[in-house]
């Protein structure tokens, strides 16, 4: 069931997976502030002098309950819905920015929507794609995730309780394309729907 997606969440989290074998740290969250949430067809404005710009297509987990030191086996069962969600980044800031803080933080950096989906029986298996002016340009999914959604899930509550509304993004599987001002970026999960946003 599709439900509309009405306020803006308390809290947006984004999931670093840390996938290369080189890495000591595990999976890993951050804060997005919850100014930059946009809904489905406001324009993305391109943060000045940041340099590329890009698009990261993203299941995001919509929390329904208070949500404290999840099991793998009940994780699930304190989600709402699905969503999808676009965690715009200026790219070229996270060599000098190891926080998120300027990569993330630009005007309408986190459009989510357009719908909440109830009732997906599997949110390991969702294909994602990533359209830019009408053109496929990334096509992948939640399978491809080094972490699965429910683990990341288990992993965030182990140190923060989420509460109703929170978001949390559960990171691009190779979803990213470039923005420029004037293109068009549509990110589909076809058991969601379609998140559409123009830039400038």
């Amino acid at each position: 069931m599709k439900i509309a997606r009405t306020s803006t969440p308390g809290l947006v989290l984004g999931i670093g997976h840390n996938a290369d074998p080189q890495a000591t740290l595990p999976v890993q969250a951050w804060l997005k502030s919850v100014r930059t949430v946009a809904n489905d067809g406001d324009q993305i404005v391109l943060a000045a002098d940041a340099g590329t710009v890009v698009a990261e297509g993203e299941l995001a987990v919509v929390i329904g309950r208070t949500a404290s030191r999840l099991t793998v086996e009940n994780a699930l069962e304190h989600v709402l819905g699905y969503t999808i969600v676009n965690d715009v980044t200026s790219a070229e800031r996270n060599a000098v920015d190891n926080k998120n803080f300027e990569s993330k933080a630009g005007t309408n950096y986190t459009p989510l929507g357009a719908w909440i989906e109830t009732e997906i029986a599997d949110p390991e298996n969702l294909e994602i794609i990533v359209e830019v002016n009408g053109q496929v340009v990334a096509s992948s999914g939640t399978f491809n995730l080094p972490s699965r959604v429910v683990d990341t899930l288990v992993y965030v509550t182990r140190w923060m309780t989420l509460e109703p509304g929170d978001v949390v993004m559960t990171g691009s599987p190779n979803t990213a394309a470039e923005l420029n001002p004037g293109d068009e970026v549509a990110i589909t999960i076809p058991e969601i729907g379609t998140l559409r946003n123009t830039v400038r």
